[in-house]
């Protein structure tokens, strides 16, 4: 398995990630890249500290994103929507291969979003039905008022399923303090373990 991280500068977030993958999970191969990265850059010092406190080492130089490395990569897990998009319209051709880290590994999120599928679904077909049997009785502001207080439940419970949904951003350290650069680190091994679980998972489960 061929595992490509990028960020924007491929000198914090996705650095930082491929070396803990590394370290936890060493049976992958992964590397990391920017999309608007120099070439040959050093990992930012607080990137390096943050690694060095939880004993991961890091030797890096930083790159661009290039077919190459597309063609290479059986998945592009991507720090941010942005950088998602920003590969979709570079590189199109690859696009069934990228997904947000959190997008990838977020099980919970995707019955979530089954869920709410079914309320947003439920909620037009009740509320059209009680339009049609109210319309000619109501005028159209107690009607509105009507459908308001009628579901006010439904949309009370769309409004909760909404705020669980995940921000599929892994958060931007770059020019904070290694305080912020380790609530960073935190938040990308929590994922990683994750795609760890994961990819053991289609090891054992090949077909699926």
């Amino acid at each position: 398995m061929n595992i490509l991280f990028v960020c924007t500068g491929n000198t914090c977030r996705s650095p930082m990630a491929e070396a803990i993958l590394k370290d936890k999970f060493p049976e992958v191969n992964v590397q990391s890249a920017g999309v608007f990265a120099g070439e040959g850059q050093r990992a930012n010092r607080h990137t390096l500290a943050t690694l060095q406190e939880n004993k991961i080492m890091l030797d890096h130089q930083s790159q661009s994103v290039t077919q190459r490395l597309l063609n290479w990569a059986d998945v592009v897990l991507t720090m941010t929507t942005q950088h998602k998009q920003s590969l979709i319209l570079e590189h199109p051709s690859a696009q069934e291969k990228y997904f947000t880290l959190k997008e990838y590994v977020s099980y919970n999120d995707q019955l979530i979003w089954e869920e709410l599928k079914k309320a947003y679904a439920t909620y037009e077909d009740e509320r059209s039905q009680f339009i049609k049997e109210n319309e000619r009785k109501l005028d159209s502001f107690r009607l509105d008022e009507a459908v308001t207080e009628h579901f006010a439940a439904d949309i009370s419970n769309i409004q909760k399923l909404e705020s669980s949904l995940i921000n599929y951003d892994i958060s931007d350290p770059f020019g904070g303090s290694v305080e912020v650069y380790q609530k960073t680190y935190t938040e990308l091994e929590r994922y990683i373990l994750l795609l760890i679980d994961k990819l053991k998972h289609q090891k054992e489960t090949p077909d699926h």
